[in-house]
């Protein structure tokens, strides 16, 4: 965990639009600190960003994030938390190496288990409640900082924000940041401001799913500053020992370091293309050791290296990058304009990214281990190709994916969107059955309250749970009051109603709502 950046002088920000009704507003506090009294409020805006070291993506995509927040004007503060770092060994070892260990010895298991909770709202309560038993010492600090914005780019810290904001513990916007080409169930949660997703697709498929479209945004994957920017590829190429001219395949084993990598080398060490290869291995020591010795009878051609910071330079200078479909790996070659040979996909977000990418032009997947060498063999001797891969990677990249994000976080609608119990159950009916929410039948049909104003949705639940509130299938508004629910409040068919139409009143006694 980094400590907060803070601007040396704060800049006054009107904060009253991250207040909803029965909340304070940013100018007034609501919160009191640990000696009983308010806390201090900066004049601008506190960031808090989240995620899960699950891989190196997420936090990844988190720095992208804290990278644009620290150049907008009106945020003072940008703290960034990875929150595996603030749990106990064991929930950290079952998160990370627990994930990693099934996708070395039973991948099909990690691609099972993301297939079986692609539609949203599945997960078992049991595994939500371990979740929270484990994160507490995440949630006092989160209370401790008392943000004004919360991002999330991992679906764990999201369903943590998102019930301190049912429970009223926390006054923030909530923005959820996806880091995969495909929308996964895992990753919605109520009540948010934001849902961030890659690719167009993935937008339409969460409308049809009955999630309003003004919560989702298309922003892309959030990817380290400066891909897309020129680069001085003589000099890089001059720090490097490479070529001026020739071609350059990077060949990438991952932050940890894939021992598949080993294989790519052998089969690309008998190509007859002209072309270098640098291959990065991570901080795996022993896999650099391998291929240093593999290659040692052909040094001008390979360069090997470990970890490096550099991989935004080396990515622009290449010609093919060679390695696994993470959402950050692809993402950052996409920004760059790099076409990509991709191996050895993780069933699952991996196989539906390869899939993404080979559907845009902008990648082909080795399907059989040995013809990997074959595969970029074929590449390498056809320019045109290459070129055409290449321009498609630019069409498809999002190299300020981050400003995106920090950017529409910050202009959030007033209210969260809470999306009830019973409109949950018909989100998870249409994305078990495949059908859109407009095709379900008509007591699981879902209609969102809106502010009649904005238009902005603030609610999901389904037309049968709106009729003892006079609600017909025409009805364009309605008015709900404290009254109304007292009336309704006895009646268990009503109870997820009666909850939904509390949180939206908030303090006051009735509001008139819009419905769409």
């Amino acid at each position: 965990m980094r400590p907060p950046i803070e601007r040396r002088t704060p800049r006054t920000f009107g904060l009253g639009r991250f207040a909803w009704p029965g909340r304070s507003s940013r100018t007034g506090p609501l919160l009191d600190g640990p000696d009983g009294g308010p806390h201090d409020r900066p004049t601008g805006l506190r960031t808090l960003i989240l995620a899960a070291g699950v891989g190196a993506g997420h936090n990844q995509a988190g720095n992208a994030v804290e990278h644009a927040l620290a150049q907008l004007p009106e945020v003072d503060q940008v703290l960034n938390i990875d929150i595996l770092e603030t749990t106990n060994e064991a929930f950290q070892k079952l998160y990370d190496d627990g994930y990693f260990a099934l996708v070395d010895e039973a991948p099909w298991v990690v691609g099972w288990g993301y297939d079986s909770q692609d539609s949203p709202f599945k997960l078992a309560p049991l595994v939500q409640w371990w979740d929270q038993l484990n994160t507490t010492a995440v949630v006092r600090r989160i209370r401790d900082y008392d943000p004004d914005v919360v991002i999330c780019t991992h679906y764990l810290p999201a369903r943590l924000v998102s019930l301190m904001l049912a429970r009223r513990q926390l006054r923030a916007s909530l923005s959820v940041v996806t880091t995969d080409y495909d929308f996964q169930g895992l990753w919605l949660t109520s009540p948010f401001n934001h849902f961030f997703v890659a690719r167009d697709e993935a937008y339409e498929h969460m409308a049809n799913l009955g999630v309003p479209r003004d919560r989702i945004r298309v922003s892309g994957i959030p990817v380290r500053h400066g891909l897309a920017d020129h680069v001085d590829a003589a000099a890089v190429r001059k720090r490097f020992g490479l070529h001026p001219r020739l071609p350059i395949v990077l060949i990438s084993a991952g932050a940890s370091g894939g021992s598949y990598t080993l294989n790519i080398v052998r089969q690309v060490r008998r190509s007859d293309q002209r072309f270098q290869a640098v291959v990065v291995c991570g901080r795996n020591q022993q896999l650099r050791g391998q291929i240093a010795e593999i290659v040692k009878n052909d040094p001008e051609r390979f360069r090997v290296l470990g970890y490096t910071t550099e991989m935004a330079d080396l990515m622009r200078i290449s010609t093919l990058f060679v390695g696994k479909p993470g959402g950050l790996s692809s993402s950052e070659c996409m920004a760059a304009g790099l076409p990509m040979a991709i191996i050895n996909p993780i069933p699952g977000q991996e196989v539906r990214n390869a899939d993404f990418l080979v559907e845009e032009g902008a990648a082909v997947r080795c399907n059989y281990a040995t013809t990997v060498g074959y595969k970029i063999d074929s590449l390498l001797a056809d320019h045109g190709r290459l070129r055409a891969m290449a321009a498609n990677a630019r069409r498809i990249g999002r190299p300020d994916a981050g400003h995106a994000v920090a950017t529409d976080s910050l202009a959030s609608p007033v209210q969260p969107l809470w999306i009830g119990r019973e409109a949950k159950k018909s989100m998870l009916l249409a994305g078990e059955e495949g059908i859109p929410a407009a095709d379900l039948p008509d007591e699981r049909m879902l209609r969102s309250l809106t502010d009649p104003v904005t238009g902005a949705s603030l609610a999901l639940v389904t037309q049968a749970q709106l009729r003892p509130l006079g609600v017909t299938d025409w009805s364009t508004s309605v008015r709900v009051s404290r009254k109304a629910l007292r009336a309704l409040v006895w009646q268990p068919d009503n109870l997820d109603l009666v909850v939904t139409c509390r949180w939206l009143l908030g303090a006051e006694r009735s509001r008139i709502f819009g419905l769409s």
